[in-house]
C-alpha cells in the first residue's frame, strides 16, 4: 500500500480464490474489499484511538476486472482536520478500482504515451468515525445511572 497526503492506494491480487466462472476478478472480491481498503485509510489516518463503521457503500460496476485491482482513495473532505477536533465525524471516500498491470507486463503504448489503467469500478463510501474515549464515557455514565 502506498500513501501520500490525498490520496492511498490498496492492491488486491488476482488469485483464484479471487476469480469467477469467466476468469475474471470476482465482483463481490471487488465489492467486499472496497470497504476493507477504505476502512484501512481511515484507521492509517486516525489511529487506533478510534471506531470506525461502513455507514453506507455505493459501488459501480463499469467492466470486467482480468487482472489485479487497485483501489485508489481520496477523501471528500480534509480528514485531518475533522480528526483534530477530536469529536465523532462523517467522511466520505471516492474510490476508483482500476485494474492494474500484472506483475511482468509492459504497458500499452498510445501515441507514444503509457495507456491509462482501466477502470474497473467507481466506489462511494461513506464512514461514521468515532473516538473510542466516547465509548467510555458513555459506558461510564451507564454504570453511574444503575
Amino acid at each position: 500500500m502506498e500513501a501520500d497526503d490525498t490520496t492511498h492506494r490498496a492492491v488486491l491480487p488476482f488469485r483464484k480464490f479471487n476469480k469467477n466462472w469467466y476468469n475474471a476478478m470476482a465482483g463481490a472480491a471487488l465489492l467486499g474489499n472496497s470497504e476493507i481498503a477504505g476502512g484501512n485509510y481511515i484507521f492509517k489516518v486516525c489511529g487506533g484511538n478510534y471506531t470506525v463503521v461502513c455507514k453506507h457503500l455505493d459501488y459501480r460496476f463499469l467492466r470486467p476486472c482480468l487482472g489485479p485491482a487497485e483501489y485508489q482513495m481520496t477523501p471528500l473532505e480534509d480528514i485531518h482536520e475533522l480528526v483534530a477536533t477530536g469529536k465523532e465525524f462523517n467522511i466520505a471516500i471516492q474510490m476508483d478500482i482500476v485494474q492494474a498491470l500484472k506483475r511482468f507486463e509492459t504497458p500499452r503504448m498510445i501515441a507514444g504515451k503509457p495507456a491509462k489503467p482501466k477502470r474497473v469500478g467507481r466506489c462511494t463510501i461513506t464512514f461514521h468515525v468515532t473516538p473510542k474515549s466516547h465509548h467510555k464515557a458513555k459506558k461510564l455514565r451507564k454504570k453511574t445511572t444503575r
